[in-house]
C-alpha cells in the first residue's frame, strides 16, 4: 500500500495514469494493425465565467510529459491570454505515439490554466493592491508546487507554500495560523515571540480576531510590536459580520492612534467578486485560498485531421488552425492554418499565437522563468483590456 494516493513522474511518463479505453484503443490498434497520422488540437467550449478569456498554464509540463514520443507540437506559450474554441495545444503524429497521453494531458492543463485564470482575475479586481495565493491547504499536498507556481504566473503577488515558492526562487508570504496565539493563550506573548524568532525581513503581520474582536487586538498589536506592518483579519464568516465594515473599523481604531501605517490584510472566503466588493473599504491585501486552488478550465483533446485530410466529430471544426492576434487592438481571429489576415476590425497586422514547440519529440523551446511569465501575463492582460476586448472573437 502506497502511504500517499499519487503517482510517480516515471508511472505518468509510462502513461500509467490514463482512462482505460485509451489502453484499450491502443491494444486494438496495435492488433488490427491501424497506423494513422492525425492531428489533434486541445481546446475549451466554455468558460464557467461571463467574460472570455483563460490563462494558459501547463504547457511545460505537458512538452515533459510528451518528450521522446515521435510528434510535433504546437503550442501557445506559457501565460498566454486566450479564448472560447481557440486552440491552444496541437499535437501531430501516429495516434498510437501519444493518444495513451491524453488524460494526463489535459489534467496538466486543465488545472493549472484555471487557478491561473482565476488568480488573474482577484488580480484585476484588486488593482494595486496585493493578493497572496494561500489554497494549498484545499488540494492533495503532492500538486502544492503546481497550485503556486499557476497562482504566481497568473497574477498573484506572493504564495505560502514554502516548496512551491522555493522552486520559484522567491520567498513564500505568510503571517502566524491561530495555533500559535493559541498554543501562547496569550495574543500579545505569541506575537511577540513571533517577532523574536521569525527573520527580520519578514514582514511582521500580526493575526487578530483570535480572542476578541479585530478592532481590539488590531490596537494591541499596534502598541505591542515595535516594527509592525500590518494586521490580518480572518475571522469566520459564521461570527463576522461584514468584513469591509470591520476593516473600516480598525482602519480608524489605527489611524486616530498614530497608526496611520499598518496595513490591513483580510483572508477568509474571499474571491474575485469579494475583493471587488471590498474594494472601496481601507483594505490593502487579500489572502485567497479555495477560490484559486481549487479551479480547473474544462479542455478537451479532439482529433481534427487523419492522414491529412480535416474530419472532426459534431460541434468540433475540424482542420489545421491557427490564431491570429492583432498587434494593434488585441483582438483575436480563428482562421485555417496558412492563412494570414490582418485585422477586420482595425485593419492591423497580427501575429500567430500557436507556434512549434516540440519536433519529434525534441523540445525546441527554452523555458523562461515564472518571474518572467507572470510579468508578460499582467503586461498582456493590460495591453487587451481584458473586459472588452477578450469579448470580441471573429471565427
Amino acid at each position: 500500500m502506497r502511504r500517499f494516493n499519487i503517482a510517480t513522474e516515471e508511472e505518468i511518463k509510462k502513461g500509467l495514469t490514463t482512462d482505460v479505453y485509451f489502453e484499450r484503443t491502443k491494444k486494438v490498434l496495435e492488433k488490427e494493425g491501424v497506423s494513422k497520422k492525425v492531428f489533434a488540437e486541445v481546446t475549451t467550449q466554455k468558460f464557467q465565467w461571463d467574460d472570455n478569456w483563460g490563462v494558459l498554464v501547463g504547457v511545460y509540463e505537458a512538452l515533459n510529459l510528451l518528450e521522446g514520443a515521435n510528434v510535433n507540437v504546437y503550442s501557445m506559450r506559457e501565460g498566454e491570454i486566450f479564448r472560447e474554441n481557440e486552440p491552444v495545444f496541437q499535437i501531430e503524429g501516429d495516434y498510437l505515439d501519444f493518444g495513451i497521453y491524453e488524460t494526463a494531458l489535459l489534467g496538466i492543463l486543465s488545472e493549472a490554466t484555471g487557478i491561473a485564470t482565476r488568480a488573474l482575475r482577484c488580480k484585476i479586481k484588486a488593482g494595486a493592491k496585493t493578493v497572496l495565493s494561500f489554497g494549498i491547504r484545499r488540494m492533495h499536498p503532492a500538486i502544492a508546487p503546481m497550485i503556486d507556481r499557476a497562482a504566481y504566473i497568473g497574477g498573484a503577488d506572493g504564495v505560502s507554500g514554502v516548496l512551491g515558492a522555493k522552486i520559484m526562487g522567491i520567498k513564500p508570504s505568510g503571517t502566524i495560523p491561530h495555533a500559535l496565539v493559541i498554543l501562547y493563550k496569550n495574543q500579545v506573548e505569541a506575537w511577540k515571540a513571533f517577532d523574536r524568532v521569525v527573520e527580520k525581513d519578514v514582514p511582521r503581520i500580526a493575526l487578530v480576531d483570535t480572542f476578541f474582536d479585530e478592532k481590539t487586538e488590531s490596537i494591541m498589536a499596534a502598541e505591542n510590536l515595535e516594527k509592525i506592518y500590518g494586521v490580518r483579519l480572518d475571522t469566520p464568516a459564521t461570527r463576522r459580520g461584514d468584513i469591509g465594515k470591520i476593516a473600516e473599523e480598525v482602519r480608524w481604531e489605527l489611524d486616530i492612534r498614530g497608526y496611520k501605517d499598518v496595513k490591513i490584510v483580510v483572508s477568509g472566503g474571499i474571491d474575485e467578486n469579494e475583493i471587488e466588493r471590498l474594494s472601496k473599504y481601507p483594505i490593502d491585501a487579500f489572502g485567497v485560498g479555495t477560490a484559486i486552488s481549487k479551479e480547473t478550465v474544462d479542455f478537451a483533446l479532439d482529433i481534427v485531421e487523419v492522414e491529412g485530410k480535416p474530419v472532426a466529430k459534431r460541434g468540433k471544426f475540424s482542420g489545421r488552425k491557427q490564431v491570429l492576434r492583432c498587434s494593434e487592438c488585441g483582438r483575436d481571429t480563428l482562421v485555417i492554418k496558412g492563412e494570414k489576415k490582418r485585422c477586420r476590425y482595425c485593419g492591423g497586422k497580427t501575429e500567430e499565437l500557436l507556434k512549434p514547440v516540440m519536433k519529434k519529440g525534441r523540445i525546441k523551446i527554452d523555458f523562461e522563468n515564472e518571474k518572467a511569465i507572470r510579468e508578460r501575463v499582467l503586461k498582456t492582460a493590460e495591453r487587451l483590456s481584458l473586459s472588452k476586448n477578450l469579448n470580441n472573437r471573429d471565427s
